[in-house]
């Protein structure tokens, strides 16, 4: 249980924490200004005198110094490619440790520690159905105390959709994790229908084990995309082209290239000519997931709060008799998870209508011949949450962009 705190003695229990922490910073500062000058006074009593040649000596060298022009062009070239080479350095490392994306113009000198994250590990009974019963309501609670500071404040947190997670908007912002407009949207929908991800569940790519995430990467690399950089249609396009070389040996075609600008334009819903490095990233990171995990695998993945929501979308459909649904109605549900991206209807029927099917294989590619037969098959509630939870994990993310194909 948390401990419940006023007004008063929240602001007290802060305002004895800055000053904890300006001390023990003054304390630093101190500590490094009588250590320098330690060292400066150590280093002038153990250097020798200098003779007369050594000092002729150093007032050429320091004469060559000053006539010269500056560092060359060469030496500036090699030094922009060091910090190049450290900026992708450290970006493959977020990306690696599942940090995502850090925004370079946030300052980080007073902000709090990130949380350390650990990627899932696949259990041997990971691809084994999973039973979730239809009538037992599971409504999970929200957590009592902010998931930063563990300081409850009644009103002023902010809820997760997905988890049980709760935060304060001061945290994230300290926390450095979203910028101010995705700070004002958690402030907008946290409390409405629509809801909001916090940056655990928002981030897709964290569902990802150690060798998927290898997996990955690796494709990554070889195609050359270079981690927190925005995709323009050409780059996509070209990756696109260079791991179809990759894995089956050979070029896209004219229809295959069509699928890849229209699931372009679906990850860039408001028409900006790029797509953010994180809805790539997302939807890479969905394709990892499709071809590595089971529909049961994928069925563990879901939270209390997304079972919850499934249940009810079910039960609102037409169940006959017998407790089932048509393929029809399975289809209208799975597009129902992305209820969220109405706010801008116009876009989004573009971008739900031009989008290209993931694979050959998906029911989308083949709905022209789709017969009368498959609509009306049955679908049972397991069937049903089975189907329906990649499309439910995909609607996780606060983005706009829509990171699959939708069944039509």
């Amino acid at each position: 249980m948390g401990v419940l705190m006023s007004k008063k003695q929240q602001v007290e229990k802060v305002q004895k924490c800055n000053a904890v922490v300006s001390a023990f910073q003054a304390g630093l500062k101190e500590r490094a200004i009588t250590k320098q000058a330690e060292e400066e006074v150590e280093e002038v009593e153990a250097k020798p005198s200098a003779s007369p040649d050594e000092k002729n000596t150093e007032e050429a060298d320091k004469e060559e110094t000053d006539n010269s022009a500056g560092p060359s062009t060469s030496q500036q070239a090699s030094a922009s490619a060091r910090d190049e080479c450290k900026v992708n350095q450290e970006a493959w490392s977020r990306l690696r440790d599942g940090k995502g994306v850090e925004p370079e113009d946030l300052d980080k000198t007073h902000q709090l520690t990130p949380p350390a994250y650990v990627r899932p590990k696949r259990e041997a009974d990971d691809d084994q159905p999973v039973e979730v019963e239809l009538e037992k309501k599971e409504q999970p609670p929200s957590d009592e105390m902010c998931d930063v500071c563990e300081v409850w404040t009644a009103d002023d947190l902010y809820p997760c959709r997905i988890c049980t997670r709760v935060f304060h908007d001061g945290c994230l912002r300290e926390l450095g994790y979203l910028r101010a407009e995705a700070l004002q949207e958690m402030r907008d929908t946290a409390h409405t229908v629509t809801g909001w991800s916090c940056y655990y569940c928002d981030n897709l790519n964290l569902l990802l084990t150690e060798e998927e995430m290898y997996s990955l990467m690796e494709t990554f690399k070889q195609c050359k995309i270079i981690p927190e950089s925005c995709l323009v249609s050409d780059e996509l396009l070209q990756y696109r082209h260079f791991a179809s070389k990759q894995q089956f040996d050979k070029d896209l075609t004219d229809e295959q290239e069509e699928e890849v600008l229209a699931q372009f334009a679906a990850l860039d819903p408001e028409k900006k000519g790029h797509i953010e490095w994180s809805d790539f990233l997302y939807f890479e990171s969905l394709a990892v997931l499709r071809k590595f995990r089971t529909e049961n695998s994928m069925v563990r993945l879901l939270t209390a709060k997304e079972r919850d929501t499934a249940r009810s979308v079910f039960l609102g459909l037409g169940l006959d008799k017998e407790g089932v649904i048509t393929r029809a109605e399975c289809r209208q549900a799975q597009q129902s998870w992305f209820h969220k991206l109405n706010k801008d209807s116009q876009s989004c029927n573009v971008s739900i209508s031009h989008v290209g099917p993931i694979c050959e294989s998906s029911p989308a590619s083949s709905g022209s011949e789709r017969s009368k037969t498959d609509e009306s098959r049955p679908v049972t509630w397991a069937d049903f949450l089975k189907e329906s939870a990649i499309y439910i994990v995909a609607a996780r993310p606060n983005s706009s962009a829509m990171h699959i194909r939708l069944p039509l």
